[in-house]
């Protein structure tokens, strides 16, 4: 009881939190915390099961990352919804609002994590990285009688250009770091004015493309065989964002052609790449799981945005990164 008559509100949190935002959210509501990251095999919820565990925990707030948030729990005598995406689109957004319930979000949230991997997968592709730990671990140092200098000889990143499509908080964090390392940085985002470049433009000039872009109508597939196309010969296709920005089916024959000299991508549709895919056999090509936001920072950076927004909920104030701002009159 918060002052004797007055239970104090109850969270479900279903998202991995960890730093001072989720001691805030401590301090102002009894928490049970069963993150999704926590059980083997893995799970994500539905909107009936998450519908029940709120009931069962007797729970006014309710913290998801990629649960499912419809009708069913939304018709939960709920006070906030966060989420901890920078993209609610597990939440019904209008049937919350309907409800007059708030909905909580955590823009730039893994920002820094995404950069940080795109530049691994950078690196990975055009020094052969990946490659060279295999055939150490081989014991191919000198295959077929070559030397290492001979067959991993590539070009330095200092001085060359690399064009960044999508200028949000990501493309924007990808920035700084890539002119630390010597480069030229374009930028393509219609909807961000200080990204002067056209796409066209980018793909004209940039060594390397960057994806960063949210996958949306306009976006979808719009990196096809004519984009590849227009990119320079020798370029380097990087994609750690959605791989519905481009036609993987076009990615395959830019790099079989030699047209793209390598590739680096963190996502695949259904979250898979099947083990025969023409991808997986190319060694200028690096994989990776969709990882870029898989940081303990990603957590601390979540949760205190979303533990500083439903604590000014439960004061009464409009809170930052509400998604539905007309609930709160």
């Amino acid at each position: 009881m918060s002052d004797g008559q007055t239970p104090r509100p109850r969270a479900l949190v279903l998202s991995p939190m960890r730093g001072s935002g989720f001691e805030q959210l401590k301090e102002v509501a009894d928490v049970v915390y069963d993150p999704s990251t926590v059980p083997v095999p893995f799970r994500y919820y539905g909107d009936e099961q998450v519908a029940a565990r709120v009931e069962e925990a007797g729970a006014t707030i309710l913290v998801v990352e990629a649960d499912q948030v419809g009708p069913k729990t939304l018709d939960q005598p709920l006070r906030v919804v966060g989420c901890t995406r920078g993209d609610p689109n597990n939440v019904d957004v209008a049937a919350a609002t309907a409800r007059g319930i708030p909905v909580l979000r955590a823009p730039g949230r893994n920002a820094d994590g995404v950069a940080e991997l795109t530049v691994g997968l950078l690196f990975a592709a055009t020094r052969g990285i990946v490659e060279g730990d295999r055939q150490v671990r081989a014991g191919e140092t000198y295959k077929d009688g070559s030397i290492p200098y001979q067959r991993f000889r590539a070009w330095e990143l200092a001085g060359r250009t690399v064009g960044i499509v999508g200028y949000g908080a990501i493309g924007r964090a990808l920035a700084w770091r890539l002119t630390g390392l010597g480069m030229k940085v374009l930028a393509y985002d219609p909807y961000a004015p200080d990204a002067t470049s056209t796409l066209d433009e980018l793909l004209a000039e940039a060594d390397v493309i960057s994806m960063h872009a949210p996958v949306t109508p306009e976006t979808r597939a719009m990196i096809g065989a004519e984009q590849f196309a227009r990119m320079r010969e020798g370029a380097v296709y990087l994609n750690a964002a959605r791989a519905a920005l481009h036609d993987t089916d076009a990615l395959v024959r830019a790099l079989e052609s030699g047209h793209l000299a390598a590739a680096g991508l963190d996502h695949f549709e259904g979250e898979r790449l099947p083990v025969d895919h023409p991808l997986v056999s190319m060694p200028q090509v690096v994989l990776t799981p969709h990882i870029g936001g898989a940081t303990f920072d990603t957590e601390t950076n979540h949760a205190r945005m979303i533990g500083e927004g439903i604590t000014a909920v439960l004061r009464g104030e409009r809170p930052a990164n509400l998604v539905n701002p007309e609930v709160m009159g």
